[in-house]
């Protein structure tokens, strides 16, 4: 016989798309439709219901981009069709994009009461009685990357402009054939998994010829009457179970929704209630879906926003089919945050779910955040998790991350139980080529039989769909394809973990090979989170100790919410850099509204310390003690602590028209304002012309704000002329300024040195008018460096300088916090900055066999999309060069750098609250604990990367110390000597100390 398969897959398609799938609703009546457009802003229902209704047709156009309109449809439903399937279809004019990315709406009772959410490929609302009131809240959101990443005013509602976007194209009251809809389910699942197995395999033919015998049982004119026949012939290849040793799927439902992307917050809010409302529905219709859902900000949107629909979660949670996952306030972006700050994202998150459920959070979950610190698997067991998810590893560029599952090991040693998923995607569909795809794709076959699947519409949210489902239960247990098995995650990794305990281990950062210009985008948002958090810690700093010691109230409300702001903006697309030019106007703005807060507090907590007099003090928030220059002399000021001005006995800065020289360092500069010479300890340090700032084309293969591909290299110009080099001053500081133009841009640079400091400031003011370039400022030093040391959270890690793999050629940006270092033994230079954090570090050897370690910072890009106007217009920045410096020393001037000293008249200094004796040992976060007891809680880490003895001395008497997890939940005694709290810790190890006073 002939092969014939070709035909009958033709006609299995043909069938499916024109007869079988239009024939899903048996019967359809309109429904009469009001629209009210919402003048501005997004309103509550209740003042929907309140507003003047007109008439309003299917076929007209509507939706001016980021508008509002509330439809009110009504209608009756036939006699005939009570006691069915019936629902009302609204579809606002949906496009081929998926959920998320386009116009979506809220359906309501006609009391206001949310039913569940309207978006593509869930277009429905259910229906029960005899008549139809709807109101309906649609939000007319474009899709902003609907023509590709390309520039577009569409990105913010100020640019986006007023024609409407969007053609209502229908509002029925529709019957499900249920019937006909089970066959379509039925058909689609076996010619999926059909197409997956080999044309060798038996099973292939098996499907196929029921098919065929599925196809020849239905009449083309009477789809409904001959759906059951169809059926039945399906029956058989539908039951065969699946092999004993077949690969098992945990697939749990998931809703990704970012916080903010090509959205703005204000409609995060709304996707939150759209799909939270939806998904609830979904869990009353099938009683075995489990729906796992981060980030407590979404949940505390929900609460403040949507009470029913919060009310509808704590029963979903309650009855286990939620399970709130992640512990973290948002999914927060994995290399930047601060290390304090990363931990907030874990304490906030957990305490919220504890509170609000009861709940404790036993997993990270982190599928889209863009490559993820070494510093994590300790936070993670710190704040009580005991595994650790992630997707993007899977986006790598040029290697394949090795395992899929395994135990991710940080830079203190802790290990941390983690999962990549093998279907590559956090949004499955339960298609037949992604549940092939799992399989073949997973890399630990004869050692694990299970991985995790998240299934839902995601990104914009959406979640599960009622087919996704019907789609899982066919797949449960059948023959040809994986099992399905749907449970909440944490029973996945327990049952990972049991079959796999001696998992292989990776080591050390997981670095993505891909969006490594997020480490620069948007470098005012960058600026304006670094600033939050040293705002952060010291106002924290200095009310703790005002409370302490004082009648000073401290501010717990002011700073849990100002954290929770902060927290929000580190999203994963928004302190990376990678959302609209309305997300980012907001986040600048929002900035600057959290400083003025935070100074207010700080300047408040030292006013109460300082009390009356006229003696000028000096505030050092750093950990550790420096010389800082105030009312021009040089004041020595305790870690922590303050002193009274005065002045310390150091060399004056002698400057000169091309030079600056303080016996500690010698700077010198040529015609141009290029560093061409920085002597310190009579050892030159640069190797070229140093502070050079050089020029790039900028244009990524495809993800704009998001990547910097390696050919940027291969071109870039020099920017050498100055405009103009003026002294500044000289005496206990000395500046020289620098002035250069090009293209439509200027930059304005300060080199300064102070007294008694090795440190060569670059104070730098960039007037940015350049399109698709990246600037950087580079630093060739005469050293001989094998690898580089950049500072992360709570410790630093190591990175070669040469290419010998591919995984080093890789990674061509880093990113650092506040330094980066590079060394020959016995003689090292830090690079320090204020709010960079994306770098490139390279050797080159000349013929002579003279090796050169350049460092460089990306100071700014210029990317067109998603923001075609990011980072266009003034950015204010320092960074610094640190000669003859160890790790102790770029640890120390990295926070006297990022932590300016502050001056407040009064009487006399007080003691520092808390100090620690050592250079390993820092103190990273001093506050009141959040339980208002009272208690001092301090937060520290050994910051050398070796094992650290050390004595915690307070201003106040202790009478009981604990070692607490984050949540700052005791864990065990700590000693108390007649000196202080004794501390021993392994490298990078992090402590909290909870002090009962």
């Amino acid at each position: 016989m002939h092969d014939d398969r070709r035909l009958v897959e033709e006609r299995l398609a043909r069938m499916l798309t024109t007869r079988i799938a239009p024939a899903k609703y048996a019967g359809s009546v309109p429904l009469e439709i009001e629209v009210w457009h919402v003048p501005d802003e997004p309103v509550p229902a209740a003042e929907a219901l309140a507003a003047d209704f007109e008439p309003f047709a299917v076929g007209q156009r509507w939706g001016a981009p980021w508008s509002t309109s509330w439809f009110r449809v009504r209608g009756g439903i036939p006699a005939e069709w009570r006691g069915k399937r019936v629902e009302a279809v609204i579809d606002l004019g949906f496009s081929g994009a998926q959920a998320g990315f386009q116009a979506e709406a809220l359906a309501h009772d006609l009391d206001g009461r949310p039913i569940k959410g309207i978006a593509p490929c869930n277009d429905h609302v259910p229906l029960t009685g005899d008549a139809v009131g709807l109101l309906i809240e649609a939000a007319a959101n474009p899709d902003v990357l609907a023509g590709g990443m390309q520039p577009t005013p569409m990105g913010d509602k100020e640019t986006a402009g007023k024609d409407p976007l969007y053609v209502f194209t229908a509002a029925d009251v529709r019957l499900l054939d249920e019937d006909v809809w089970h066959l379509r389910t039925d058909m689609e699942v076996l010619s999926q998994l059909m197409h997956e197995l080999s044309t060798s395999d038996p099973r292939r033919h098996d499907i196929l010829r029921a098919l065929e015998r599925a196809l020849d049982a239905i009449d083309v004119a009477d789809i409904s009457g001959t759906a059951q026949a169809a059926r039945a012939e399906l029956t058989d290849v539908l039951a065969r179970p699946a092999h004993a040793s077949a690969h098992t799927l945990s697939a749990v439902g998931h809703a990704h929704i970012d916080s903010a992307w090509l959205w703005p917050q204000r409609e995060t809010i709304r996707k939150t209630a759209r799909t939270f409302a939806t998904v609830t529905a979904l869990a009353q219709e099938y009683p075995e879906f489990i729906f796992a859902c981060s980030q407590a900000q979404q949940y505390a949107w929900i609460k403040e926003h949507q009470p029913v629909i919060f009310e509808r979660i704590a029963a979903a949670v309650k009855s286990g089919q939620w399970a709130p996952v992640g512990g973290m306030w948002v999914e927060s972006d994995a290399n930047l945050p601060g290390g304090e700050a990363l931990a907030r994202q874990l304490v906030h998150g957990k305490r919220f779910f504890l509170d609000e459920f009861g709940y404790e959070c036993e997993e990270v979950w982190l599928p889209d955040s863009f490559g993820y610190t070494a510093a994590f698997p300790q936070l993670a067991r710190l704040a009580g998790a005991r595994w650790f998810l992630t997707q993007k590893m899977s986006w790598n560029q040029t290697n394949k991350m090795p395992h899929h599952t395994f135990w991710w090991e940080g830079i203190d040693g802790t290990r941390v139980f983690t999962h990549l998923p093998p279907v590559d995607t956090y949004n499955s569909e339960f298609s037949g080529k992604e549940m092939a795809y799992a399989v073949a794709n997973y890399l630990e076959k004869g050692r694990g039989t299970t991985s995790l699947v998240p299934f839902g519409y995601g990104d914009g949210g959406g979640g599960p769909t009622r087919e996704m489902l019907e789609r899982a239960r066919r797949l449960k247990d059948l023959e040809g394809t994986a099992k399905v098995v749907i449970e909440k995650p944490n029973e996945f990794f327990e049952k990972a973990h049991a079959e796999y305990p001696d998992a292989p281990v990776w080591s050390g950062e997981m670095y993505l090979e891909l969006h490594r210009a997020t480490y620069t985008s948007q470098a005012r948002t960058k600026a304006g989170n670094r600033r939050s958090e040293h705002l952060l810690r010291e106002a924290e700093l200095w009310a703790a100790t005002a409370a302490v010691g004082g009648d000073y109230e401290y501010p717990h409300e002011a700073f849990d919410r100002l954290w929770k702001v902060v927290l929000l903006h580190q999203f994963h697309d928004i302190l990376p850099g990678s959302s609209i030019a309305w997300v980012h106007r907001e986040a600048e703005a929002t900035y600057a509204a959290v400083a003025a807060e935070l100074n207010a507090i700080t300047d408040s907590a030292l006013a109460s310390l300082a009390g009356e007099g006229q003696n000028s003090l000096v505030f050092n928030t750093s950990p550790r003690e420096r010389l800082e220059v105030v009312d021009d002399v040089v004041t020595a000021v305790p870690a922590s602590g303050a002193a009274q001005v005065s002045g310390v006995d150091v060399t004056q800065v002698e400057v000169t028209a091309r030079s600056l020289d303080n016996g500690l360092v010698r700077v010198l500069l040529d015609d141009n304002g290029l560093l061409t010479s920085v002597v310190a300890n009579g050892r030159e340090v640069l190797a070229g012309p140093g502070n050079l700032l050089q020029l790039h084309p900028d244009l990524p293969n495809f993800w704009d704000a998001w990547d910097i591909d390696a050919h940027y290299k291969r071109r870039h110009t020099d920017l050498t002329d100055a405009d103009s080099i003026t002294v500044l001053r000289s005496g206990v500081e000395g500046a020289i300024e620098v002035v250069r133009s090009f293209g439509s841009s200027r930059i304005t640079q300060v080199i300064g040195v102070r007294a008694g400091s090795r440190r060569v400031d670059v104070r730098t003011e960039i007037d940015w008018h350049e399109s698709e370039k990246i600037l950087k400022a580079a630093f060739p030093i005469d050293v001989h460096a094998d690898r580089s040391t950049a500072e992360i959270q709570f410790g630093h890690v190591h990175r070669p300088t040469h290419t010998n793999t591919s995984w080093d050629a890789a990674r061509f940006e880093i990113y650092a916090h506040r330094w980066v270092h590079v060394a020959e033994p016995g003689y090292g230079v830090a690079v320090l900055n204020d709010s960079t954090y994306g770098h490139d570090i390279s050797r080159t050897t000349s013929a002579t066999g003279t090796t050169t370690t350049t460092v460089r910072l990306s100071l700014v890009r210029a990317p067109r999309c998603p923001d075609p106007h990011a980072d266009q217009g003034k950015h204010v920045l320092t960074y610094a060069l640190l000669p003859d410096a160890s790790i102790a020393d770029a640890v120390a001037e990295g926070y006297a750098l990022n932590l300016p000293v502050r001056q407040v008249p009064g009487g006399e200094a007080p003691a520092p609250l808390v100090s620690v004796d050592g250079d390993a040992v820092v103190v990273e976060a001093v506050k009141l604990a959040a339980d208002r007891s009272g208690d001092v809680v301090v937060r520290l880490y050994e910051a050398l990367g070796g094992r650290a003895s050390a004595v915690v001395s307070t201003s106040f008497p202790v009478s009981s110390a604990a070692v607490t997890d984050l949540l700052e939940r005791p864990l065990a005694d700590a000693e108390i000597t007649p000196e202080g709290i004794a501390v021993a810790l392994r490298p990078f190890q992090i402590v909290t100390l909870r002090l009962r006073r």
